[in-house]
C-alpha cells in the first residue's frame, strides 16, 4: 500500500531485519527512527529501501514515535517496534481498513488498536496472565493526531473514534532472562522517577504488598499458572519487577532525605 508510512523506533538494529521483512507485507513506506552507527547493517536496510532518519535516544520510545509519525507524508502510519512482527493476516486487514475507509470516504475510526501476542522466550505463547490481548494504539490516521505525551507507558492523543482490529501484532520481546533483566533495570528505573516525581511513599511494607499482590494478579486471578512452566516464571518475574520499581523509589527518597 503507498498510503500508509510503517515507523519502526529501534536503536539496535540488529534486530531489526526480520521486522522490516515482515512491515514489507503491508507496505514498501517503510521509516526507521534510531542512531545506529553500524554501516555494514545501513546497508543492508537500504538495500531493502527502507529509510532511515536519525534520531537521539531520549530512553523512552514515546518521543520517537511522536517524531516519526510527523515525518510520514501517507495520511496512515502503522507504529512498529523492532521486536514485533507483522502477519500476513494482519495485513490483509489493514489494508482492508484503509481500503474502505477511503471508498466509503469516511473516518469513522480514526485509529486502531492492535491484539498483541507476548512469546517469550522466542517461543511460547502468553495466553493468561494479563498478557492477551494487549491491545496496543498503532494504526493512526495522521490528520487526527494530536501529540504523544513524553512519558513512559504514555498513550497518544488522537481526535475521533478508536476501532479495534482483529488479527494480532506478535511480540518477541523476551528473548532469555539475562535481556529480561537487563531491561527491568532500565526500564523499572524509569518508572520509579514518575513515581517520585508525583511524590509516591514507600516503607517495607510496600515491598511485600506490591510482590504479593502482582502475584496474585498474575498468577491467579489472571490464571497465568495455566501457561505452565514460563508463565508462573513470568508471573514470579512481574511481581520482582514491581518490587524492583519501589525498591528504586525507596532508594531516590532517601538520597533526596539525606542531601537536605
Amino acid at each position: 500500500m503507498q498510503n500508509i508510512t510503517i515507523i519502526i523506533h529501534s536503536h539496535d538494529f540488529n534486530k531489526i531485519i526480520d521486522c522490516v521483512k515482515s512491515a514489507q507485507l503491508l507496505s514498501n513506506n517503510i521509516l526507521i527512527i534510531g542512531n545506529e552507527t553500524r554501516q555494514d547493517i545501513k546497508n543492508t536496510l537500504l538495500k531493502l529501501n527502507v529509510k532511515i532518519i536519525n534520531f537521539e535516544n531520549s530512553g523512552i520510545v514515546e518521543t520517537a514515535r511522536e517524531f516519526g509519525i510527523k515525518q510520514a507524508t501517507t495520511d496512515w502510519v502503522f507504529l512498529l517496534d523492532a521486536d514485533e512482527r507483522i502477519t500476513k493476516q494482519l495485513a490483509k486487514e489493514v489494508q482492508s481498513v484503509i481500503i474502505s475507509s477511503n471508498q466509503l470516504k469516511s473516518d469513522r475510526y480514526t485509529y486502531y488498536k492492535i491484539p498483541r501476542k507476548e512469546i517469550i522466550l522466542g517461543k511460547k505463547w502468553l495466553k493468561f496472565g494479563g498478557w492477551w490481548p494487549n491491545y496496543q494504539t498503532r494504526l493512526i490516521n495522521k490528520k487526527y493526531f494530536i501529540n504523544w505525551p513524553t512519558h513512559i507507558h504514555s498513550i497518544p492523543i488522537i481526535k475521533g473514534q478508536m476501532g479495534k482490529l482483529v488479527n494480532p501484532l506478535l511480540h518477541y520481546s523476551q528473548n532469555d532472562f539475562t535481556e529480561i533483566v537487563n531491561r527491568t533495570a532500565i526500564f523499572e528505573d524509569k518508572e520509579s522517577n514518575l513515581l517520585f516525581k508525583a511524590n509516591k511513599t514507600v516503607n517495607t511494607p510496600t515491598f511485600f504488598r506490591k510482590f504479593f499482590g502482582e502475584l496474585w494478579r498474575r498468577l491467579f486471578a489472571k490464571f497465568g499458572l495455566l501457561d505452565g512452566t514460563l508463565g508462573i516464571i513470568e508471573s514470579i518475574y512481574q511481581a520482582f519487577s514491581k518490587t524492583i520499581t519501589y525498591i528504586f523509589l525507596y532508594e531516590k527518597r532517601n538520597k533526596k532525605s539525606r542531601s537536605l
